[in-house]
C-alpha cells in the first residue's frame, strides 16, 4: 500500500516538473515583407526585435516568424493549418492584405481569407492580434476607407485586437522608408515594434494570467 502511494506521488511531481519545464506556447507572426524584413538585415527586422523584448519579458515563449515577402491573405490562408499543427502557437500576429490591396482586388476576397484565418486560429485555441494596413492616396478614398473599415469590422466580429496601421509615423516619412516607398528602412523597425507591442503585450499579459 505504502509502495503504490509512494509510486503514485513520484508520478504526480514528476509530470508537474515536466509541466514546468515545458515551453511556452509562441508567438507566430503570419505577415509579408513588412514581417519578413524585407530589404534589410533579418535581425534588424521588428520580428527579430520582438523576439530579443521577449527574451527579457517571457524568456521561456519564442516567436516564429512565418511571414514572406509578396505573401497575400490566400496564401497565408493556405499555410495556416501546417504552421498551427508544427508550432501550435498561443498567439498569431496576423499581418496581411497590403499585397491584396495593392493588387486592387475586391475586398471580399480578402475579407474572407482574413476571416477564415481568425475562424482556423480560434478554433486552434490561439488568440489573434489583427495588424492593418493602409495603401497610397492614389487608391481613391472609397477603397481605403473600405479597406480600413474591413479590418475594424474584422475585428469587433472576432473580438481581437487591432493594430490599425503597422506603419503608423514611418510611412510617411521619406527618410526612413526605403526607396521603394513601400518598406521601412533598419533605423524605422523599433518603431514597428512600438506601434504592436502594447496590444501584443495586453494579450499575451492575459494569457498568462489564465
Amino acid at each position: 500500500m505504502l509502495r503504490n502511494i509512494l509510486l503514485l506521488l513520484f508520478v504526480v511531481l514528476h509530470s508537474s516538473s515536466l509541466l514546468a519545464d515545458s515551453p511556452a506556447r509562441p508567438v507566430l507572426v503570419l505577415g509579408d515583407s513588412l514581417s519578413a524584413a524585407y530589404g534589410i538585415n533579418t535581425d534588424q527586422g521588428w520580428v527579430t526585435l520582438l523576439r530579443d523584448r521577449l527574451q527579457q519579458a517571457q524568456p521561456e515563449r519564442g516567436v516564429v516568424n512565418a511571414s514572406i515577402s509578396g505573401e497575400t491573405t490566400a496564401g497565408g490562408l493556405a499555410r495556416l493549418e501546417n504552421l498551427l499543427t508544427e508550432h501550435k502557437p498561443a498567439l498569431i500576429v496576423v499581418e496581411l492584405g497590403a499585397n491584396d490591396a495593392l493588387r486592387g482586388l475586391p475586398l471580399s476576397a480578402p475579407r474572407e481569407n482574413l476571416s477564415r484565418i481568425l475562424q482556423l486560429s480560434s478554433d486552434a485555441d490561439a488568440r489573434v492580434l489583427l495588424v492593418g494596413t493602409e495603401i497610397p492616396i492614389n487608391y481613391g478614398p472609397q477603397y481605403r476607407d473600405g479597406l480600413r473599415s474591413m479590418y475594424r469590422d474584422l475585428s469587433e466580429e472576432f473580438n481581437v485586437p487591432l493594430v490599425p496601421f503597422l506603419l503608423e509615423g514611418v510611412a510617411l516619412d521619406p527618410a526612413r522608408m526605403q526607396d521603394d516607398g513601400l518598406h521601412p528602412t533598419a533605423e524605422a523597425q523599433p518603431d514597428l515594434l512600438e506601434n504592436v507591442w502594447p496590444a501584443l503585450e495586453k494579450t499575451l499579459n492575459d494569457l498568462v494570467a489564465q
